[in-house]
């Protein structure tokens, strides 16, 4: 593995990927463990405006030719990329689960996606289809042909540092873009270790390029920039709004995943032990921190006594400690700022009327850090803004309905519409639910927090704007169509 360092008392100094060059920053980024504070993963290159605009020109120096290679050339390169990917999953499952919090389990997990998601990939770039027909016109055929978009501007959370990257990334390459990544400033080591292993994949100079830092610099200078043709953006609804009105103001495509404020129903004929599990794996897994996380639990009169009692004693059961401990359920929070606001949000929910039955107050263990204990809130309204603003923590509420048809209208009743879920033993209000829930993904019996690779990701109001991501529709967003009419 490349080395790079500026030879200052901070020893290593992980480096911008610009142009095939590792190139230094003005500033360095501190990237430190939230299970331990005082643990400096590792030191991090900041790139500046400049740098920005050096990765953005020599993506698009290198366009012409990366959108004219063979895909065999484009697949062979992704296939490398998640090979060592899953051959490392280990050591790079660490290294996520040390700078973003979650279990070592899950960022194990989080970095098999990653080469599953490049392999997956590496398939799509031959399978880059597309039509022949015939014209209304004698002698005229019509060829309907999908070509690569140009730069594209990759912008990525700190929640999957590895995932999300790569699910942009791999079908990007794939149909023949060159990208400029800036991943999120609060977890640069995946991004970085990703951008290492891509670095010694065969890519040519300046078709891939890491930018790391704020996203007021880098960000800024990605979305304005009339060299980025497209821009994949995951992020707070605040922001992908904003970037969205900038780029399409210039003529660009943008791809947004934002926020969710998603449901999870509970219905008297549920499986009562199922139904528990797959809620506390929605609401409290990945310490909440997902934007597919159930954080509203819809529940039926007839079983929502038994139900509650069940789901306190598994959240008192969830061992909340070090991110690679092997017996931690949940990891810590990612930083202050991300605590603290989950704490706000307790306090405005018990002084709107909500009562909190367990958890909501901060832990210590043996290393400083952001842990909080999963908290579950009672009595809670659909109107109560613990019900209605994404939260993003280990904190769930709970909605009491007097039948099925209340809790769907419930579950609608919010401005996004990323995933919902069901739990039930009824045929037909599972399939009810699928057609009438108002989101993009619809999980019946089944944790809401959890998506395969291989099919689209996205969803509706609030929460997505753009194509899907994922699968075979991330060609969508990708790729650009043309129609071409031939004369015999």
């Amino acid at each position: 593995m490349v080395q790079d360092k500026d030879g200052d008392s901070r020893g290593e100094v992980h480096r911008n990927w610009i142009g095939g060059q590792w190139v230094k920053g003005p500033e360095v980024i501190a990237n430190i463990n939230p299970s331990n504070v005082a643990e400096v993963v590792g030191w991090y290159a900041k790139a500046d405006q400049a740098a920005a605009q050096a990765a953005i020109d020599a993506a698009a120096g290198a366009f012409a030719a990366w959108a004219g290679t063979s895909p065999q050339l484009r697949a062979d390169v992704l296939d490398r990329v998640g090979t060592e990917l899953l051959a490392r999953r280990e050591a790079l499952g660490t290294l996520l689960s040390r700078e973003e919090g979650k279990t070592l389990g899950e960022g194990i997990g989080e970095v098999t996606r990653a080469g599953q998601i490049f392999k997956f990939f590496a398939g799509e770039a031959l399978r880059n289809e597309g039509d022949l027909l015939d014209s209304i016109r004698p002698g005229v055929r019509v060829e309907v042909t999908r070509e690569p978009v140009g730069v594209i501007g990759v912008i990525t959370p700190w929640n999957f540092p590895i995932a999300i990257p790569a699910w942009k990334i791999a079908p990007a390459l794939a149909f023949g873009n060159c990208v400029v990544f800036k991943p999120a400033e609060l977890v640069p080591g995946s991004a970085w270790a990703l951008t290492e292993i891509l670095s010694r994949s065969g890519l040519p100079e300046g078709v891939f390029n890491l930018v790391m830092g704020a996203g007021s610099v880098v960000g800024e200078a990605i979305v304005a920039s009339p060299r980025v043709d497209a821009v994949s953006f995951t992020g707070s609804v605040e922001r992908g709004r904003a970037l969205a009105q900038s780029v399409v103001a210039r003529g660009g495509k943008v791809q947004l995943e934002m926020g969710g404020k998603n449901a999870q129903v509970i219905v008297d004929d549920a499986d009562l032990p199922r139904a528990v599990e797959i809620t506390a794996q929605s609401a409290f897994f990945s310490t909440g921190q997902r934007c597919t996380a159930a954080s509203r639990i819809i529940v039926t009169q007839g079983i929502y006594e038994r139900f509650v009692g069940a789901l306190v004693e598994r959240v008192a059961a969830l061992r909340v400690d070090d991110a690679l401990k092997p017996n931690t359920d949940i990891g810590p929070v990612v930083d202050m700022r991300q605590l603290q606001q989950d704490l706000d949000y307790l306090d405005i929910a018990q002084r709107e009327g909500a009562r909190l039955v367990i958890g909501g107050q901060r832990l210590r263990r043996e290393a400083e850090g952001f842990y909080l204990a999963p908290a579950l809130v009672v009595d809670s309204a659909p109107q109560m803004r613990v019900n209605k603003e994404e939260i993003f923590g280990p904190v769930a509420s709970v909605i009491r309905v007097a039948d099925y048809e209340e809790a769907l209208a419930v579950t609608n009743d919010t401005v996004f519409g990323l995933t919902a879920g069901i739990a039930t033993t009824s045929l037909r209000l599972a399939e009810h639910f699928k057609r009438h829930a108002q989101a993009g993904m619809v999980m019946v019996n089944v944790p809401t927090a959890g998506v395969d690779y291989h099919v689209p990701f996205g969803g509706r109001k609030g929460s997505s704007f753009g194509p899907r991501e994922q699968g075979r529709y991330a060609r969508e967003f990708y790729t650009t169509v043309k129609t071409s009419y031939v004369a015999a």
